[in-house]
């Protein structure tokens, strides 16, 4: 198919929607379509090759940069991209923007739009329903069951497939197979040897670095490896470390998507101690919706997983992959990670089926599901 898609993430960026936007249309490219993105800002952005090596992408598309004025909201861009999307005569206009899926609904083009949270301010449920009771609606993708029921309370029972289907965000399997013992891994990264605990992603409020110091603090023979961070956090984070006596934790920075099963491949328990609140790079927000592609990725390594327990993992995670744990508690949190670190059977245990789940979340499954009975 020829697939418009259209977004106002920022590319290239290291926020997670960047990332999941660029993930899932390379997913759309690597089954065999033709794919063209649309999106704000000044073209060229940026090179396909330095585009690839910060996504770790495989399979290219076209990319179109666009103008557009912030104090505009984004509606000049959504006009414009739908717009140009249209004269390409696509066969599906695919959209995470709500302000374009709803225009491209009115204008009868065939349009599914992906959801990551529940249309929100001033005109997003308007938008929302514009969408939905446009003559181009053909799919909502949703990526967490949570994120299902709060749309069906607030919009009625109308997210049953064809038009609704269950979306999660996933990972490139391919990249996490045959990853080496966590020794030589550790050896590739310049890591000290021993028992690691590892983190990846941003180090916003509420994605438990808090948490991790303390752990650090109180169990100074484990190593604690952090990668992530803006320039910024991490400075701010090596301040308080080295003030608490956490010397026991390797801010390794920011890494390229494509060298992330590497890091994750030097862990021995890989960390997701996000709290009740967290905060986002678009602002602050609750964790009732929250896909994470670290949970995804930390299947995939095969390693023990010690995670916050909040009901929207649970769609991914289970006691059987993961040891799930409250939010928050240090107590419980140090008593995982003891009981990890001196189980080898446990770990094996864990490992296996993070594996074998991590089987059905691959990216181009994702994206084959996503297109499922919509082909002219």
């Amino acid at each position: 198919m020829r697939i418009a898609c259209i977004a106002t993430s920022e590319v290239p960026s290291r926020t997670a929607n960047s990332i999941q936007l660029m993930k899932a249309c390379g997913a759309l490219a690597g089954i065999g379509n033709d794919v063209q993105l649309w999106i704000p800002g000044l073209e060229p952005g940026a090179p396909w090759e330095t585009l690839a090596a910060h996504y770790g992408l495989r399979d290219r598309f076209t990319i179109h940069w666009q103008r557009s004025l912030k104090a505009l909201r984004r509606y000049d861009f959504s006009l414009n991209a739908v717009l140009a999307a249209r004269a390409w005569e696509p066969d599906l206009i695919y959209t995470w923007t709500l302000q374009a899926a709803a225009l491209a609904s009115r204008l009868g083009r065939r349009t599914l739009l992906e959801l990551h949270d529940r249309p929100q301010g001033r005109f997003g449920p308007l938008l929302f329903r514009t969408f939905l009771n446009g003559r181009g609606a053909r799919r909502a993708l949703y990526t967490t069951h949570a994120l299902r029921q709060a749309l069906e309370a607030e919009y009625g029972p109308r997210f049953d497939p064809p038009f609704g289907q269950w979306a999660p965000n996933g990972v490139e399997l391919d990249r996490y197979a045959d990853l080496p013992d966590p020794p030589i891994a550790r050896r590739a990264l310049g890591l000290e040897e021993g028992f690691t605990a590892g983190y990846s992603g941003h180090l916003y409020q509420g994605r438990g670095a808090s948490l991790m110091m303390e752990l650090a603090l109180r169990q100074p023979q484990v190593q604690f490896a952090w990668a992530g961070g803006e320039p910024e956090a991490i400075g701010a984070w090596r301040q308080r470390l080295d003030h608490a006596g956490a010397r026991n934790v390797r801010l390794v920075g920011f890494l390229p998507n494509a060298e992330l099963p590497g890091f994750h491949a030097a862990c021995d328990v890989l960390l997701m101690p996000y709290g009740e609140s967290i905060a986002i790079s678009g602002g602050s927000g609750s964790p009732a919706y929250a896909n994470p592609m670290k949970a995804f990725e930390y299947l995939a390594a095969g390693r023990p997983i010690l995670s916050s327990d909040l009901p929207v993992f649970r769609e991914i995670l289970s006691d059987q992959n993961a040891i799930l744990l409250p939010p928050g508690d240090l107590d419980s949190w140090e008593a995982a990670l003891l009981r990890v670190q001196r189980n080898v059977q446990l770990r094996a245990e864990l490992s296996e089926r993070a594996r074998r789940d991590a089987a059905a979340f691959d990216w181009r499954a994702r994206a084959k599901r996503a297109l499922e009975g919509l082909a002219p």
